[in-house]
């Protein structure tokens, strides 16, 4: 049953991603991209960038619309299709949920101890090639950018960290740049 599908695939991959939501995508795009076949790569560009946009943490949201879009693709109803995404998001949650949980009841007693110290050092560059290696796996002939997004990736940078516009402010106008350009 897809359900359950869904449920092991996003709850294997909450387990074994630390690190966010971005260290979770390229565990993600490999489950619902290459193994599964859910969804091919354009479409999951554009639920990274949908994603992206919408509040609330990315690996999160990713999985709350691929579980909705792999129930829409089998032609369910439009129950079965949020049910499919409650069952993607709860299943990746859960893990980080039992983690935390864990971790709280013993983290006063070892927080002091050299392995423990030892592994969160450890984590810390694990987790930054999680997110460089989704970054390079976004980067596919499929979606390859052009000079024009350089451009507005570079203008944005400029204004955000040169001129100290807001973050809205940049959103809105990339957006508008996207629109005129594209």
């Amino acid at each position: 049953m897809i359900y359950i599908e869904l449920f092991v695939t996003f709850f294997v991959i909450g387990m074994f991603t630390i690190g966010g939501g971005y260290a979770m995508l390229s565990l993600i795009q490999n489950e619902v991209v290459t193994v599964h076949g859910w969804i091919d790569e354009m479409t999951f560009t554009d639920i990274v960038a949908i994603s992206q946009m919408t509040p609330g943490p990315i690996g999160i949201n990713t999985a709350t619309y691929i579980g909705y879009d792999v129930l829409a693709g089998t032609g369910a109803s439009e129950f079965m299709c949020v049910l499919g995404s409650f069952t993607a998001t709860f299943a990746v949650v859960l893990p980080s949920f039992i983690i935390v949980l864990s971790i709280c009841k013993v983290y006063d007693r070892f927080r002091d101890h050299y392995l423990f110290k030892g592994v969160m050092t450890g984590l810390r560059p694990a987790t930054l090639g999680l997110i460089g290696t989704a970054a390079l796996g976004l980067a596919t002939p499929d979606n390859f950018i052009d000079w024009k997004s350089y451009m507005i990736c570079l203008l944005t940078f400029i204004a955000l960290y040169f001129k100290k516009i807001g973050p809205f402010a940049a959103l809105g106008l990339g957006a508008l740049a996207g629109i005129i350009l594209y």
